[in-house]
């Protein structure tokens, strides 16, 4: 999905303060994470030296300012698994509903298939129906759901797993 007045480039550690307020108001929300404490730059300047060269971030600007961002981690640490990464897409909240999302998210996949990955996955709470919609829009499949995943705030969450195939199996799946 293109849209004009949004780019996309390789986060940078400039980018920390910026990528630490998006995630802070996931946060706050209670409907992206599990996480409960807000990220300050410079944690999040850390993350990002340590995704550095093995997992990208993307974020996407509107007029020169950092709406939104993607990003993934290590999904299991056995050498199996080193082509899977499990990601997160957070948008300002004020933002939402215009296309950030989408772009952010098309960004990451063509990122991690240009470095090798074949598939990225997420966990995200059912409520999130914005999420889920995005996702399914960009070609990701509901792989099923995990009951009482974790608790936030005292209370049990389910999350719903998606999955895309990237590069080499994406196009073998299509093959069958």
């Amino acid at each position: 999905m293109s849209n004009p007045a949004l780019t996309t480039r390789q986060a940078t550690g400039d980018d920390a303060a910026a990528i630490a307020a998006l995630y802070n108001d996931g946060i706050a929300d209670r409907v992206a994470t599990f996480e409960t404490e807000p990220r300050t730059a410079e944690q999040v300047a850390a993350i990002l030296a340590e995704k550095d060269g093995t997992y990208p971030v993307v974020v996407v600007e509107r007029d020169g300012a950092v709406v939104g961002f993607a990003w993934a981690g290590a999904y299991r640490s056995r050498p199996c698994y080193d082509g899977i990464a499990e990601h997160s897409v957070y948008v300002g909240r004020n933002q939402r509903g215009s296309g950030i999302g989408r772009v952010a998210l098309d960004a990451l996949c063509a990122a991690y298939e240009e470095a090798g990955f074949w598939k990225l996955l997420s966990r995200i709470f059912p409520e999130n129906q914005a999420s889920l919609a995005l996702h399914e829009r960009a070609g990701f499949r509901v792989v099923g759901t995990y009951y009482h995943h974790a608790k936030l705030d005292g209370v049990w969450r389910d999350t719903v797993i998606v999955e895309k195939l990237l590069g080499e199996a994406a196009r073998e799946q299509q093959g069958r």
